[in-house]
């Protein structure tokens, strides 16, 4: 999987901290500097204000503000699986690679036994891993092999199956029924700071599935360069709580 970063909103610290004080200030923000705007607020330097403001709009749970910077990342090879668990979160928009339109007739099915077209989840190869729900800890190599196997053949077959239907003259739409759902797809997903937050707060947990725990992660680095005081504050006072930032 590879994130990233498509558009964003510039300052997008400017913005949330001059819509906050919009909310207690007598005068029209549109028509002042960022410096008179946040004149009231403790801190010797702007970003000191910043800090100040952003901090205590997060520990007080007033995360309106949060939802006017915009954000689009473009992911590359996520999983039908992951996409379908990250396409549940009502306020993100997404565009999602379309496999009635894209062929994959292209492709070696002997590629994909080594991750072409499909993910190949770790606890098919790793006999230290153990994911949620596993009835079993830690397996033998030989077990894990076994695995490995019965895994890569069952996509190599699944693939050369819908290339042979695809040759037979059956449409994409119809033929990719016999895709398994780790076939890799691209998508765009755009959000707002809050969403992000809450985003990060379901699916960065460690009861998360290991392919959207990772694509989380990802989307937290890219907004730590982006909006750097606000998620420095979440990944220290907030992450992993279950914030309730949900709009």
């Amino acid at each position: 999987m590879d994130v990233t970063l498509l558009e964003a909103t510039e300052d997008p610290e400017e913005l949330i901290c001059k819509a906050a004080r919009n909310d207690y200030s007598a005068d029209f923000v549109g028509g002042q500097s960022l410096d008179a705007t946040m004149e009231t607020v403790d801190g010797e330097t702007i970003d000191e204000k910043k800090e100040t403001l952003i901090g205590h709009l997060l520990e007080h749970g007033h995360f309106g503000p949060f939802e006017h910077p915009q954000i689009t990342f473009a992911v590359e090879g996520v999983s039908r699986s992951c996409m379908a668990q990250i396409t549940r979160h009502r306020h993100v928009s997404f565009d999602v690679q379309s496999m009635r339109y894209v062929s994959f007739d292209d492709v070696d099915p002997a590629d994909v036994r080594e991750g072409e077209m499909v993910v190949i989840p770790p606890s098919a190869t790793d006999p230290d891993w153990v994911g949620r729900n596993q009835k079993s800890g830690q397996v033998d190599e030989e077990t894990v092999e076994a695995r490995a196997e019965i895994f890569r053949d069952t996509i190599e077959d699944a693939v050369e199956s819908y290339q042979e239907l695809l040759d037979l003259g059956m449409p994409p739409e119809d033929a990719r029924f016999v895709l398994p759902i780790g076939t890799k797809v691209n998508m765009v997903m755009s959000m707002n700071v809050r969403m992000l937050m809450h985003v990060a707060d379901m699916r960065a947990a460690a009861d998360a599935q290991w392919e959207i725990r990772g694509l989380t992660e990802d989307l937290l680095d890219i907004a730590a360069d982006w909006c750097p005081i606000t998620f420095d504050h979440y990944e220290r006072e907030m992450k992993n709580r279950k914030n309730r930032l949900a709009p």
